[in-house]
């Protein structure tokens, strides 16, 4: 199909522009809207457009049909259903943060700013990332969404901790920045493109292997940044703990599945095939390291962690590690395999967003005003208080843990079964590392459970309260449920070729 612009591109780009004009709007409302009530209907503006977009990226996804994509933009952005699953994916999980985010920001103090508008900001910088096909595209997508995400995570501008969380984790994405541009710059020099399927076509007819490989690797190091994987992972634990705690389940879940859906068009399409001199896998070699280190160190940081949100972070880490174990056996496996590979991840990234939104949301609502319970021991007792809300956050732990029959189980037990599939089971080794940082990973997600039910109130919970939350909650508890025990609907919504 020609890659010429027509009119036609427009109504494929409509999710992005219902998310960029809902943010413009936003910005330009919350200006003058200061009031809880009017912090309310802004949330109201900012849910509807977040779903709004979902909504159009599901029909466009069902438009098209597998496998096959169309240009948009002279090549810069390509319309396909792995592009629209992710756009759906990243503006529902900003939908849930939104509606968990009027109560927070009142009794905590985060409310003065753009805040719904830079979300949607953020989030229109995500489809840009998910629709991207051209390095370019890939670049001004990737800094959207963090400038955005930089200025969430220091809304809190009395807390010093908020905004030393925010200052670094602006340094750490400056430096990452350096080397993807500077990565992007040594494949062009090397293959003579940005254009992704160029890229790929190069690399087909022979480049510049040593340009080509410091290019890849610069990229590998950029992105390990923005999925927080070992070693590049030392900002999320800080930033994590300063943001706000719902912006915190954003960074974790929205930003993180963004980040994988370019790890994936990268290395699950344009490299997958290239024989590179990283080591005896290719470039899979550097990867498959990142991925043993983010389960095993994310694990065992994690074990020490009385903080929830530090807890949640070094967790988060861990899902990076794992995560990318499904992205090593998309590139390195047979053709029939690699399909079942990358929906392990897609599947995996649906039920580790559904879970920690959930989850997060319930660590929003407990708090009382002017104190989030971020602390194990603040948990103790939550079941005799509000058994609706542990049975939640048990659902959500367990799910992290990978335990049936939740959609935790499946997302693990399909990533380190399609390692499995690898060739000459050359990733055997890291498919048994996968399975012994899973079982470990339960001990510390138990331990909150524990508190909730097996230990007495220090005091009495006062939540915050709100119909918005117990919406979130009990909507993310039901679909972490349903995707662990009928997975098949799901399983086909991320067989996305």
């Amino acid at each position: 199909m020609s890659d010429q612009f027509s009119l036609v591109d427009l109504a494929y780009l409509t999710p992005f522009f219902i998310l960029a004009v809902t943010a413009m709007l936003l910005c330009l409302a919350e200006a003058f809207m200061r009031t809880t009530a009017a912090q309310a209907r802004l949330m109201g503006l900012a849910v509807a457009g977040c779903v709004l977009a979902a909504g159009a990226a599901i029909v466009l996804y069902r438009s098209i049909e597998p496998g096959s994509a169309r240009p948009l933009f002279y090549g810069m952005l390509r319309a396909d259903r792995f592009g629209y699953f992710f756009v759906a994916l990243s503006s529902l999980l900003t939908a849930g943060t939104a509606l968990s985010s009027p109560r927070h920001q009142e009794a905590h103090g985060w409310s003065e700013g753009a805040v719904y508008g830079v979300m949607l900001l953020a989030t229109s910088g995500m489809a840009v990332m998910a629709m991207a096909g051209d390095m370019a595209a890939i670049f001004l997508g990737v800094e959207t969404m963090s400038l955005a995400v930089y200025v969430l995570t220091a809304l809190r501008r009395g807390s010093l901790r908020s905004s030393e969380a925010a200052m670094k984790y602006f340094l750490m994405g400056a430096f990452a920045t350096g080397f993807l541009l500077y990565g992007m710059a040594l494949i062009y020099g090397a293959t003579g493109a940005t254009n992704l399927a160029a890229i790929e076509l190069a690399l087909a007819e022979g480049s510049s292997p040593g340009l080509l490989v410091t290019g890849i690797f610069l990229l590998i190091i950029a992105l390990g940044f923005k999925v927080a994987a070992v070693p590049f992972h030392m900002w999320a634990p800080d930033a994590y703990e300063g943001a706000p705690t719902p912006i915190t389940g954003f960074m974790a879940a929205a930003v993180k599945a963004s980040a994988f859906a370019v790890v994936l068009r990268l290395f699950g399409d344009v490299f997958a095939t290239e024989d590179l001199a990283f080591g005896r896998m290719g470039w899979a070699s550097p990867m498959v390291v990142l991925a043993a280190l983010s389960m095993t160190i994310g694990n065992l940081a994690a074990l020490r962690q009385e903080n929830i949100k530090r807890m949640l972070a070094y967790s988060s880490v861990s899902h990076a590690g794992f995560l990318l174990v499904g992205v090593v056996a998309t590139g390195l496996s047979a053709p029939e395999f690699a399909e079942e590979a990358r929906t392990g991840v897609l599947y995996y990234l649906m039920a580790y967003g559904v879970t920690t939104i959930g989850g997060f949301a319930v660590a929003s609502w407990i708090g009382s005003r002017g104190r989030e319970r971020v602390l194990v021991d603040d948990w103790a007792g939550l079941a005799s208080q509000h058994p609706g809300a542990a049975l939640a956050m048990t659902i959500f732990m367990l799910s992290l843990g990978g335990i049936p029959p939740t959609a935790g189980f499946l997302g693990k037990f399909y990533v380190l079964k399609a390692a499995m599939n690898v060739t000459d089971h050359q990733l055997l080794w890291l498919v048994v590392l996968g399975a012994i940082n899973a079982a470990v990973s339960i001990y510390y997600y138990l331990r909150v459970v524990m508190a909730m039910y097996f230990r007495d109130a220090i005091d009495e919970f006062k939540p915050l309260g709100g119909g918005a939350y117990m919406f979130v909650m009990a909507v993310c508890a039901i679909f972490v449920l349903e995707m662990g025990l009928l997975p098949g609907m799901w399983l086909s919504a991320a067989g996305v070729n």
